[in-house]
C-alpha cells in the first residue's frame, strides 16, 4: 500500500459594509468587485423589491455601461426548491458571465440570498457573489454567513454548500418598505442573540426594541441594534465558518424551530418559528433552573412588548421531538441543543426528555391563553 497526501489552505475573506442609497449612479459598492469595462452582471432580484425599485436598478447598470440580465424570483420559502434552482441556472447558462470577475449579484430577502448563493456554488464549480438583503430577517442573519441552499424532499436546505461571497452590502432603507410582520419576523434573530450571548443586546431591545420596530429601524437607535446584533452574529460564525464544530450557539431558536416550519411552511415565517423555539427553551432551561424567573419573565416581557402574536394550536408535542430527532442527526448524533444559561449565556444540552417538551407546550399554551384575547 502506497498513501499520498495533498494538503491545502484556502482563506476566506469577504466584507460586511453598511451603505446607503445603494442604487445612486454615485455608489459604487454594487461595481467594487469585478471588472467594469464592457462587462456584465446577472441579477437575481426579489419580485417585491424588483415591483419598488425596477427603475433605479436598471438606470443603476445602465448609467455604468453594464449589461445586466434582470431576473426575479417571488420569494417565500414555499418557492426554496430545485424547480427555481435549475432555472436560475439555465438562465445564467444563457448569459455566460466571466468565471472570476463578474460576479452574480442576489437583491432580496433570506431565501434568494440562500438559492442564489447556491447557484453561484454550482455554476462552473463556482463563481464569486454578492448579496444584497433586503429583509430584516436577511440583514441580520441569512446573508451575514457563507452558507447557501435549498429545501428538498420535504426538508429545509437539505442541498447547499458553503459558499462565501465576495460583499455583503447593507442598505437599511431597504427595511422601510418591509410589513410589519416582516420586520418582526427579523426581530426574532436578533432576541436570539440577546438571549444566547448578549445581554447588553437584550438591555437595548427592551429599552428601544418597540420604537424601533415602529420605526422599522430606521432610527438612531435601531442601527445601533442591528450592527450590534450583526457584530455579534459575525463574532459566532467566524471562527465556524464551515461548521466543524457542530455546538453553535447561533442555533439556539433552531432545534424545535425545524418542525414548526416544516410543517406550517404556508403560515409561518421563519422567525415566528424561531420564537416558538425560544420560548420552549426559555421554559425547559427554567425548569432545569438555568434560568431564574425574573429572567424568564423579562423573555416573556419583551416579547409581549414588541407585539408578537402567537397561535398555541401550532404547538405539538411529537413534532416538535421528532424536530429534535432529526436535528441530531443533522448533529452528528448528539442534541447540542444551545440554551440559556442566564440571559446573555450559553450552555449545550443532551439529555433533553419527551416530558420536558410536553410540559414547555403547556406551560407555553397558558401563557399564551393568559396573554393573547384571540386564543
Amino acid at each position: 500500500m502506497s498513501k499520498r497526501r495533498v494538503t491545502y489552505q484556502h482563506t476566506i475573506e469577504y466584507e460586511v459594509i453598511n451603505t446607503s442609497d445603494l442604487f445612486h449612479p454615485q455608489n459604487w459598492a454594487l461595481l467594487s468587485v469585478g471588472r467594469i469595462e464592457d462587462a456584465r452582471r446577472f441579477v437575481v432580484v426579489d419580485e417585491n423589491v424588483e415591483r419598488h425599485f425596477s427603475v433605479e436598478i436598471r438606470n443603476y447598470f445602465s448609467h455604468h455601461h453594464i449589461e445586466a440580465k434582470i431576473v426575479t424570483f417571488p420569494g417565500g420559502e414555499e418557492n426554496k426548491t430545485l424547480e427555481h434552482h435549475l432555472y436560475f441556472l439555465r438562465e445564467l447558462d444563457s448569459f455566460p458571465i466571466h468565471r472570476r470577475d463578474e460576479p452574480i449579484i442576489a437583491i432580496g430577502g433570506g431565501v434568494l440570498t440562500d438559492v442564489a448563493g447556491f447557484v453561484a456554488a454550482n455554476y462552473r464549480r463556482g463563481v464569486p457573489h454578492i448579496k444584497v438583503p433586503t429583509t430584516l430577517m436577511g440583514y441580520v442573519d441569512a446573508s451575514i454567513g457563507i452558507k447557501t441552499g435549498i429545501n428538498f424532499n420535504g426538508s429545509k436546505n437539505r442541498l447547499g454548500a458553503f459558499h462565501p461571497p465576495q460583499k455583503v452590502l447593507l442598505d437599511k432603507s431597504f427595511l422601510k418598505t418591509l410589513p410589519r410582520r416582516h420586520i418582526l419576523n427579523g426581530v426574532c434573530e436578533i432576541i436570539k442573540l440577546a438571549v444566547i450571548k448578549d445581554a447588553g443586546l437584550f438591555d437595548l431591545l427592551e429599552i428601544h426594541g418597540a420604537r424601533s420596530v415602529d420605526a422599522h429601524f430606521q432610527d438612531e437607535e435601531g442601527g445601533v441594534i442591528l450592527d450590534r446584533a450583526i457584530d455579534g452574529m459575525i463574532d459566532e460564525l467566524q471562527p465556524n465558518l464551515f461548521e466543524e464544530e457542530l455546538a453553535r450557539r447561533v442555533d439556539f431558536g433552531h432545534t424545535f424551530s425545524y418542525g414548526l416550519e416544516t410543517r406550517h411552511e404556508a403560515h409561518l415565517f421563519h422567525g415566528e418559528a424561531v420564537l416558538f423555539d425560544i420560548l420552549l427553551s426559555a421554559v425547559i432551561a427554567s425548569g432545569r433552573n438555568l434560568l431564574s424567573d425574573e429572567e424568564t419573565e423579562r423573555i416573556f416581557r419583551l416579547v409581549v412588548s414588541l407585539g408578537y402574536e402567537l397561535d398555541a394550536s401550532l404547538l405539538d408535542p411529537e413534532l416538535l421531538w421528532a424536530s429534535l430527532t432529526e436535528r441530531t442527526y443533522h448533529r452528528n448524533g448528539l442534541q447540542r441543543v444551545p440554551m440559556p444559561r442566564g440571559i446573555g449565556d450559553c450552555v449545550f444540552l443532551n439529555d433533553i426528555k419527551t416530558d420536558e417538551i410536553e410540559f414547555a407546550v403547556k406551560n407555553l399554551e397558558d401563557w399564551i391563553a393568559i396573554n393573547y384575547d384571540h386564543v
